[in-house]
């Protein structure tokens, strides 16, 4: 840029107020970053769901289970086209509260049928269809710190709900690891074979968790879920039935809404930005008035002045603003603070493009007004004050 060296020259006249500024913006950026990874990963489940995905859960509570012969029965409705269950096992490991992650019995073919999201190597699928204790774990868990568990190993577990018989612990062999083609696919869980977990616990078999269910037309999966939960009306064990998507809302929900909740404070954080770096180069124009005649007396055009001033604001919210968003990705990149928590954690990228363009349109929104000024700034009044 020709002009480079004396914008950056106007933003070292006054060093403090400078760094003020583009901590102050730094700040901001960093907060928008951390706080829009925070809402992928509460919000990740609702983004991968399955338009032609139901869930199926117990009427009353989440936590009560329904018959496993309810599978069958789903598949013989019109509109389904097939049936997984899941049970949540709630493992831990080493009896340490704090190895936590989300372990489910399933039905190996069923699941992976399921969630074509997930991809196994078909080596690893028959070893598992072959090996009664085999489990296979997400990406993620398995390069965990606490575990670093890789294919062979043998763990045990133990969980607070399902106590094995004989109050031994669960034993399980990895035989193989779950990778995803999409950042926002959780790869934190830990699968092991259905048949192992109903014939090892000590009560309730023949009982799972829940069921996901997949329709032949997502167009008409809300008829699909009022005709899963007519079929078992008044039964012992009624259910509920809802998209994936829907499901995995109101669990986010729980929380709260983060998309409100993160407009909100970004909203505020970015209107008292704005005033910051808006006074700052307001001060700038100020005090460089008789510096800006003189540019015009020597053929500076009004176009230039504006052009000048935008560019030294537009640049000044670019140091900060890239330099906080970079730090918010390099966290983002060095993974969860919270693993069993936040499984699903990254900076997307759309939030990312996104940043950028906030970052330029402070520049040119703290600058328009103070820019105008100088455009508008006539020679003789500029000299006028000189003079005075």
């Amino acid at each position: 840029m020709k002009f480079f060296h004396l914008i950056w020259c106007n933003l070292k006249r006054r060093k403090l107020r400078t760094l003020l500024t583009l901590a102050s913006v730094f700040v901001a950026f960093l907060l928008y970053g951390l706080l829009c990874t925070v809402k992928e990963a509460f919000t990740a489940g609702v983004s991968m769901a399955g338009a032609d995905r139901l869930v199926v859960r117990h009427k009353v509570s989440l936590i009560m289970t329904l018959p496993v012969a309810y599978k069958a029965r789903m598949e013989q409705i019109p509109g389904v086209a097939a049936a997984s269950h899941f049970t949540w096992f709630n493992g831990i490991y080493k009896n340490e509260p704090k190895n936590f992650f989300g372990s489910f019995p399933v039905e190996p073919e069923h699941f992976l049928a399921m969630f074509p999201e997930y991809s196994l190597p078909e080596a690893q699928k028959q070893a598992w269809l072959k090996t009664r204790i085999g489990a296979v774990i997400g990406r993620s868990l398995s390069e965990r710190k606490e575990f670093k568990w890789k294919i062979g190993d043998r763990v045990q577990l133990r969980s607070p709900i399902w106590p094995r018989k004989g109050d031994q612990p669960w034993e399980f062999e990895i035989v193989g690891i779950l990778d995803a083609g999409k950042k926002n696919v959780d790869t934190s869980g830990f699968y092991f074979r259905y048949d192992y977990f109903d014939e090892g616990r000590a009560y309730g078999e023949g009982l799972v968790g829940w069921y996901a269910v997949r329709v032949k037309d997502p167009d008409h999966a809300p008829e699909v879920a009022k005709a899963i939960d007519a079929e078992f009306a008044n039964s012992p064990s009624e259910t509920k039935a809802e998209t994936e998507g829907a499901f995995m809302q109101g669990f986010a929900q729980q929380i709260g809404d983060i998309g409100t909740i993160l407009v909100a404070i970004l909203s505020a954080v970015f209107f008292t930005i704005l005033l910051v770096a808006g006074n700052t180069m307001a001060q700038s124009v100020r005090e460089r008035t008789e510096e800006f005649g003189v540019l015009k007396a020597i053929g500076f055009t009004n176009e230039r002045a504006l052009a000048m001033v935008l560019a030294e604001s537009c640049l000044l919210a670019s140091l900060g603003g890239l330099a906080g968003l970079g730090l918010a990705w390099l966290i983002a990149a060095g993974g969860s603070p919270v693993p069993s928590m936040l499984p699903v954690f990254y900076f997307p990228t759309k939030a990312l493009v996104i940043g950028v363009a906030l970052v330029f349109a402070l520049g040119i929104v703290a600058g328009i007004l103070p820019a105008l000024t100088a455009m508008r700034l006539r020679i003789a009044d500029a000299l006028r004050r000189q003079a005075a």
